[in-house]
């Protein structure tokens, strides 16, 4: 167990957001991460959990301990009909999305190139061409801040919902997730109804009528890279605002006057909207307020350019929301988790 004092976390975060951490811990093992919580109980330090830091907003100071667990191991258990895939929280959750589709397995291979560790990917219950974490998740190992007990969550005690989870709620500051288990397939179940990720494979002189997972996270990849900026080149934490929910009625009204809306029917009586196409309505693309601005080629993705902070980024927000609110009567919703000192 080894903690360390005054750390920057400014590289520990894709948005590059200035943060100092009074206190900092790495923990590789289950027994480390135990014993580091309970130094944390014994000495009373408000305890911070950290991932792969893209889909978070830190402050500039964050007092007492920021745990970050780096459990790397995984491994593929087969069972009759299907793979079981045990990951560790540390794992990069893209490394393993390109490890099990090139083993020819089915099911997370939509979700490629989504930056982050697999620990923080339960807690948005990641998405990305019409597949969510949730579709494959079989179960959630989690470890008791307050006792360091472990236990597992099967997929409904996650409680999953678009971009939410119990992690986000419930057991917000509670636990720590240190394991997942994935179920996924050798059975070919390709999704390729969302966006143009069918054109594009259909374009693809490798691709088969039947394509690999391989050439799917591959074309997946591909439109990612052109329509995202990297983040080791331009700071940024990917998408920045949900996709707002609308009732099935506000919709059609808005489809009358905006007839080319991009539109996603979605269960319950609800339409899902494209946040990006709404701000890109807005002529707000490539738009730049001091240190940040809104990417010239994906209105969903606000970047750092550079010498910014948390305050500064909120406010570009607020006025990208403001002005999306106004248009269109609804307010956009920062899909990144806001993380406040205790």
């Amino acid at each position: 167990m080894k903690i360390l004092s005054n750390v920057d976390l400014s590289a520990a975060n894709t948005l590059r957001l200035p943060c100092q951490a009074e206190r900092f811990a790495a923990p590789t093992t289950l027994t480390a991460l135990r014993q580091t919580l309970a130094e944390a109980r014994r000495e009373e330090w408000p305890v911070t959990l950290l991932g792969g830091g893209s889909n978070v907003l830190l402050p500039e100071a964050l007092p007492g301990l920021v745990v970050r667990p780096d459990l790397q191991q995984y491994w593929l258990n087969q069972r009759q009909g299907d793979v079981l895939a045990y990951v560790g929280a540390g794992v990069n959750w893209h490394t393993l999305v390109m490890a099990t589709a090139t083993r020819g397995l089915w099911g997370i291979e939509n979700l490629a190139l989504i930056p982050g560790s697999c620990g923080a990917a339960p807690v948005q219950n990641i998405g990305a061409y019409g597949v969510e974490l949730a579709d494959t998740l079989q179960a959630v190992q989690v470890m008791e801040l307050a006792t360091g007990q472990v236990k597992w969550l099967d997929t409904q005690q996650c409680a999953f919902g678009y971009r939410e989870s119990i992690f986000k709620g419930a057991l917000a500051g509670r636990v720590v997730i240190t394991q997942l288990v994935l179920r996924l397939s050798r059975t070919p179940v390709p999704r390729l109804g969302y966006g143009d990720l069918a054109i594009r494979l259909a374009g693809s002189s490798t691709s088969t009528p039947s394509p690999t997972p391989l050439a799917v996270a591959e074309a997946v990849c591909a439109i990612r890279r052109e329509k995202l900026p990297d983040p080791h080149k331009l700071a940024n934490a990917g998408s920045f605002f949900k996709n707002p929910l609308v009732p099935d009625a506000q919709a059609a009204q808005l489809l009358q006057q905006y007839p080319a809306m991009p539109h996603f029917p979605q269960e319950g009586g609800q339409t899902k909207l494209a946040a990006g196409w709404l701000i890109d309505q807005c002529g707000l693309k490539g738009m730049r307020d001091g240190a940040f601005g809104v990417h010239q080629h994906q209105a969903l993705v606000l970047v750092h350019f550079g010498g910014g902070n948390r305050q500064g980024l909120m406010k570009t927000a607020d006025y990208i929301a403001n002005q999306v609110e106004t248009r269109f009567g609804m307010r956009l919703e920062p899909e990144p988790r806001l993380i406040n000192p205790h």
